[in-house]
């Protein structure tokens, strides 16, 4: 399995005696948060143990094959996304807003006619099958859809939390539909299948799903972190935290001394530096194959109703992201949950990627697997949606963790710590980024 990944280089630059702030970690939120200092004109300096930004939100390119660290998918109706990056400088490849449900009896197509008109006749013909449920049913995942799409977030955020399994059942929603379509899908968002995530959680997920249309950039997702790096001077790559304290940053490249300092490392790190209580992380493994050919030329997301297997999902990757593979093959992400997958695991992946897809399998050629222990940040209910940022002492937090466990919740904790350092210097907050037109 060879790989070849494409680092940023380390800034050649000797690492400063002293900086108004520093910021510990170059993911989304140290960036975003980076970012909003600079642009008030402070002395800001960030530092990264790897060689490129991003954190959890990267991309290598292997033999030609441009594969993301685990699926990931960026939705341009984040409002935060739409805020501080150029969304039409990422050159957005969507993908359908539907999804395949594969079982014994075949491939089921649900879609939305909305944004997928083409998808519209097999999924007519899919809700004449029992297999997605009974019509009271899908009646009443429908509601409960709409519902979430349509109120504000501030008034789903009102209402009392309950993991989304139990609050599903008490709407009707715990039949097929639910245990066939729903549970797989929602499986490799939340990186559970109990429905023990928060409901307030899922249907703010659920709002963002229908307003807007997920996609790849074209150069992979580590061209979000790019964009948002190339507005932040002083980033040192390369450079590992040892102790982040009040008013002092140690690294093996020396030390820091700093009115304040962001940890915005991953949360396992973060609680490690700061000495806070553990965030709990859920898994997920991504394998990428490349196959001579497309075992289908659908384009969307594929979900096993039989539950056959450890796959949650599955996508031909290069039918609508047409940057990812060099050529006419085929590149196919698979995610399972867990970050510590086995020679067993792999052989059942292969085994129901071929009940899947409805093709053999055998000649797929396995080029990269992503084992990721802390992929995803854990949303137990009652959800937390704004957990503190600023510690006391000049010191602060950020990241997923302290808001919800997306791209916009790293976003919005980035701007969030960034307004409170600038409390905390005694200067006033940047004024927030108009909402631009997509």
């Amino acid at each position: 399995m060879s790989e070849q990944s494409q680092p940023q280089p380390t800034l050649p630059r000797d690492l400063p005696a002293a900086a108004d702030v520093v910021v510990v970690g170059a993911g989304l939120a140290g960036l975003a948060c980076a970012r909003q200092l600079a642009r008030r004109g402070i002395d800001v300096v960030v530092l990264e143990a790897a060689e490129v930004a991003g954190g959890r939100v990267r991309t290598d390119v292997v033999g030609g094959f441009v594969c993301d660290h685990g699926f990931q998918l960026l939705n341009p109706a984040y409002p935060e996304v739409q805020r501080v990056l150029d969304v039409g400088a990422l050159r957005l490849q969507p993908f359908p807003a539907g999804l395949v449900v594969a079982g014994a009896e075949g491939r089921k197509v649900l879609g939305d006619p909305r944004r997928s008109p083409g998808l519209l006749p097999r999924t007519a013909t899919s809700l004449l099958h029992e297999s997605t449920g009974s019509w009271r049913e899908r009646a009443a995942f429908a509601r409960w859809a709409l519902r979430a799409a349509r109120s504000k977030p501030e008034k789903l955020l009102s209402e009392p939390d309950l993991p989304w399994g139990d609050a599903l059942t008490q709407r009707g929603v715990s039949g097929a539909l639910r245990h066939r379509v729903v549970a797989p899908f929602l499986a490799g968002v939340l990186g559970e299948e109990e429905g023990a995530s928060s409901h307030q959680f899922v249907q703010l997920l659920v709002r963002s799903f229908v307003r807007g249309t997920p996609a790849v950039p074209w150069r992979g997702m580590r061209a979000v972190p790019e964009q948002l790096a190339a507005q932040v001077p002083g980033i040192h790559y390369g450079v590992q935290v040892e102790s982040a304290g009040p008013g002092l940053v140690r690294s093996t490249a020396g030390d820091i001394q700093a009115r304040a300092v962001v940890v915005a490392t991953d949360p396992k790190t973060a609680t490690a530096l700061l000495d806070l209580p553990a965030v709990q992380s859920r898994g997920l493994t991504t394998y990428w194959h490349v196959s001579p050919e497309p075992p289908t030329r659908s384009g969307a997301l594929h979900v096993d109703g039989d539950r056959r297997g450890p796959v949650v999902n599955t996508v031909v990757i290069s039918n609508r992201a047409r940057s990812y593979s060099p050529d006419e093959r085929a590149l196919i992400a698979t995610t399972v949950l867990g970050g510590d997958p086995d020679l067993a695991t792999e052989r059942a992946v292969m085994s129901q990627l071929a009940l899947i897809y409805g093709r053999p399998t055998h000649w797929w050629e396995l080029i990269r697997r992503d084992a990721i222990p802390e992929a995803l940040t854990a949303m137990p209910a009652p959800l937390e949606v704004r957990r503190p940022v600023a510690l006391g002492e000049g010191l602060f937090v950020a990241g997923d963790h302290r808001d919800t466990a997306s791209i916009q919740g790293a976003l919005v904790s980035g701007r969030r710590t960034a307004d409170a350092v600038l409390a905390e210097l005694g200067l006033p907050a940047v004024p927030r980024e108009p909402i631009r037109s997509r």
